[in-house]
């Protein structure tokens, strides 16, 4: 069994990242299973390393590029969408203004939303013209270690990223117990031939484990199978995003709006008033009476507000995802929560 404990220290320099194109790590993994928290992990150990970050989600809202550490012009965020199956135009034309850029960039980070299908994703880098130009080093799939199941949301998305990640991350083990863990241990076993797997609290990983790696096989596919795949990519696009997505169910909806919150009545909001169908929420908030930004993270039924201070001028941004949402009556009930 291939388990580590990643919370080792982060202090040693990555001196042998492959040369062979700017080399690329996918970070993937369900709604809320700590992606984003990962990213910031990377971002504030990467030493000399110049990274360049790409950011996709699922939401008219781009939430997560606002909570990451601060990379100014080294992030490029994707449009808006599920990163799967905008693929074709959007990644590679993104990954090209990184490439273009004058001055030297020595790591790409993408991070998917939560719904991505890895699979063309890893196709467009091994498929297409960018195999030339960059090196497809791993993808990382995190794990909701409380909360992922075997019949985790009957979520077509969520074994995908399990069975296409090189590195499988337990997350948050520190609310589960030695049970569950092992019991998804087992699972993954069960999914995957030979997993590493590692187990980690707050993304906190050595990056020597998941960076410049080499684990994701050039010859993952021949060149007929991946021709095959791009051309059906290509030509029903929009049937790979109705499969994909319409299997899941999921939607989301956003609010934006420049009032504040009364926090007791959007307390009351999340504790009495929150559809059941919502399974992920994130935002930006601003209360009355604070003077702070308050960062919103809710996953299934957990969830945290963090303050810190602003970096715009204050405003209300929210993006819910899950299944079958009723938008108008969730603007009606946060727009009671208003001042």
């Amino acid at each position: 069994m291939t388990t580590f404990n990643a919370t080792a220290s982060t202090s040693e320099i990555i001196t042998d990242i492959p040369k062979m194109g700017m080399p690329v790590t996918i970070i993937t993994g369900f709604l809320g299973s700590g992606k984003t928290t990962l990213l910031n992990e990377i971002l504030q150990n990467k030493q000399d390393l110049k990274v360049a970050v790409l950011v996709n989600e699922f939401g008219d809202i781009n939430i997560d590029s606002q909570l990451l550490v601060s990379i100014d012009e080294d992030m490029v965020e994707l449009s808006n969408g599920c990163i799967c199956c905008t693929i074709n135009d959007g990644l590679v034309d993104a990954v090209y203004r990184v490439l273009e850029r004058e001055d030297h960039i020595d790591y790409m980070v993408i991070e998917t939303t939560g719904v991505a299908d890895p699979l063309p994703i890893i196709l467009t880098f091994l498929g297409t013209e960018l195999r030339d130009f960059t090196n497809l080093d791993s993808i990382l799939t995190l794990v909701d270690a409380e909360s992922f199941d075997a019949e985790h949301f009957q979520s077509e998305a969520a074994f995908k990223q399990i069975t296409y990640g090189d590195i499988v991350i337990l997350n948050k083990t520190d609310l589960a117990t030695p049970e569950k863990l092992q019991e998804l241990e087992d699972f993954i076993h069960d999914v995957k031939e030979s997993p590493r797997i590692l187990q980690t609290t707050y993304g906190k990983v050595a990056l020597p484990l998941i960076l410049g790696v080499g684990l994701t096989p050039k010859n993952l596919y021949t060149p007929q199978e991946k021709e095959h795949k791009h051309e059906h990519h290509d030509h029903e696009h929009q049937g790979h995003h109705s499969q994909h997505l319409d299997n899941d169910g999921f939607i989301s909806m956003s609010f934006q709006i420049n009032k504040p919150f009364d926090v007791k009545k959007f307390d009351n909001f999340l504790t009495e008033e929150m559809p059941k169908d919502v399974f992920r929420a994130k935002g930006i908030l601003w209360f009355n009476d604070s003077p702070l930004r308050h960062i919103f993270q809710l996953s299934g039924p957990r969830y945290q507000l963090d303050a810190d201070a602003w970096k715009t001028s204050p405003k209300n941004e929210v993006v819910f995802i899950g299944r079958h949402l009723d938008s108008n009556k969730i603007h009606s009930l946060l727009n009671e929560c208003l001042v």
